[in-house]
């Protein structure tokens, strides 16, 4: 297994309940992935804030079974901040139109008539999927400036399967009309998983964490610090794999089946012999975003409501920012305390990647304060971490790459590809643990297709009432019961 993030240490999990034992690879120090909880000084924080919510039945057992009573239910309050005022997210049309005033909300009225009457054009990317169902002014002031701070490229570059899975497809007719005539129709709209979520009391790496430990006492292993830098194969089979500790040493470990959740390119780069060169060109037009957080603590009880708040400002580069004290009270030890978490999404190859850690943290606190949320007087510590290929990027052009790939791939008969990196997709952590799942069972004999989990283009945060209470029995992924769902077809 190559990674100990939620899809790796997934699969190791499901094949232990499978009476299979294996070892667990880690490049990093840590286990979780970017799911992991970073501890500075007894204070904890995420690489981003991790939801566990999930539609998958079989995925929110598990969770629970690993972690028992320190799973705890939280409120989500999630808001965008834009032009000095605070807009619900996710977005509710009437909220917004209020919030910017009458005139404006003229504007964004006829700009979405507009869009009704003469769409854009196709939706092959963000920017015109977004502007045919909100109108462009309105795509404009919310999903524009944060979408590009985020992906560092224009939103008419961005493949449109981003904007279907993460944005709520809302008519903001319909939006309007309901709240003047009492939500008649509320029983017939679909609920959403967006007012409550599960986490874990020390943050998720609590969960990954916990994990690890189980699987140790199942008698699978994981080494960390071991960065994986050849896979030798022959006659279509992966015989061994080499790597390398962080004190230097070399390590090989032989193996029948091959998971791996390491980003494509890497792993394309590290078989031996190495594929053809059209195969290497396809993995090298696979782009990751990097992440940056300046952490504050803050000598004030409490800051603001939120779990988060999106900073939609163009004036600072500030991306997010997390209140992890709202996640759970125990990731700050002081009560009095507040923890935040300033995000920047960032390409390694920018200044900023590279700045002393002073000086982004200066940066972190002057433009926190430029948006109203802090005083420079109120931080008492500080602290910044970084995390390479954080977020897979859509790209206009990456599933013609992530094709070849993925047919490359496919001629290896005991290699997997799992979870967020492994199959270049924003897999939430349930989708990502999916295909752990779907990959150890495939070692017993099923025929999973890991490459379809996560592939409709559909709201993640919408959910059927009925599917709500486990009576959708249709879709196999939704049932996940090793007693009820031991085969599921590569066609599902």
């Amino acid at each position: 297994m190559i990674g100990a993030g939620p899809a790796g240490l997934t699969a190791a999990y499901e094949l232990a309940k499978l009476g299979m034992r294996s070892t667990i690879v880690e490049a990093d120090a840590q286990v979780g992935g970017i799911s992991r909880t970073v501890n500075y000084k007894g204070y904890r924080f995420d690489i981003g804030g991790h939801r566990f919510f999930s539609k998958i039945p079989y995925i929110n057992k598990l969770w629970q079974e690993i972690i028992g009573d320190d799973f705890l239910l939280r409120p989500r309050l999630s808001r965008i901040y834009y032009s000095g005022r605070f807009y619900d997210y996710p977005l509710k049309p009437l909220n917004a139109l209020v919030g910017l005033g009458p005139l404006e909300a003229v504007r964004i009225g006829l700009s979405y008539f507009r869009a009704k009457v003469l769409p854009y054009g196709d939706d092959n990317n963000f920017e015109l999927w977004v502007a045919n169902r909100f109108g462009y002014r309105l795509y404009d002031i919310f999903f524009k400036t944060y979408t590009e701070k985020v992906w560092g490229i224009p939103c008419d570059k961005i493949s449109a399967d981003w904007a279907a899975q993460r944005i709520n497809n809302l008519s903001l007719w319909n939006a309007v009309h309901d709240a003047f005539f009492l939500n008649r129709h509320n029983d017939k709209r679909i609920t959403t998983l967006i007012e409550k979520f599960h986490y874990p009391r020390l943050g998720p790496g609590m969960m990954w964490e916990c994990c690890e430990s189980r699987l140790a006492q199942q008698g699978s292993e994981t080494l960390r610090g071991v960065r994986v830098e050849r896979l030798r194969h022959r006659n279509r089979r992966i015989e061994s794999m080499y790597g390398t500790t962080d004190d230097g040493l070399s390590i090989e470990l032989d193996g029948k089946h091959f998971i791996s959740s390491m980003p494509l390119r890497e792993l394309i780069y590290a078989l031996d012999p190495l594929p053809p060169h059209t195969i290497l060109q396809a993995a090298d037009r696979l782009h990751h975003r990097d992440y940056l957080t300046v952490v504050l603590i803050i000598n004030r009880k409490d800051v603001f409501p939120d779990n988060w708040i999106y900073i939609h400002a163009p004036d600072v580069k500030l991306g997010r920012v997390q209140n992890y004290k709202n996640w759970s009270p125990d990731m700050v030890p002081n009560p009095n305390h507040t923890l935040l978490g300033l995000e920047y999404f960032l390409w390694d190859k920018d200044e900023e990647w590279n700045w002393p850690e002073e000086r982004m943290i200066e940066t972190g606190i002057r433009e926190c304060t430029k948006i109203g949320l802090i005083e420079p007087h109120e931080v008492i510590d500080s602290t910044v971490v970084r995390m390479r290929k954080t977020y897979p990027v859509y790209h206009e052009n990456y599933r013609d790459n992530l094709n070849i790939l993925r047919q490359y791939l496919a001629s290896f008969l005991n290699l997997q590809t799992i979870g967020r990196n492994g199959l270049h997709r924003y897999n939430n952590q349930d989708h990502s643990m999916l295909t752990g799942i779907f990959a150890a069972r495939n070692i017993t004999g099923e025929t999973n297709d890991v490459w379809m989990v996560n592939t409709e283009m559909v709201y993640h945060e919408e959910l059927n009432p009925e599917k709500a209470r486990g009576d959708d029995q249709q879709r196999p992924e939704m049932v996940l019961d090793p007693a009820t769902a031991r085969s599921i077809p590569s066609s599902n």
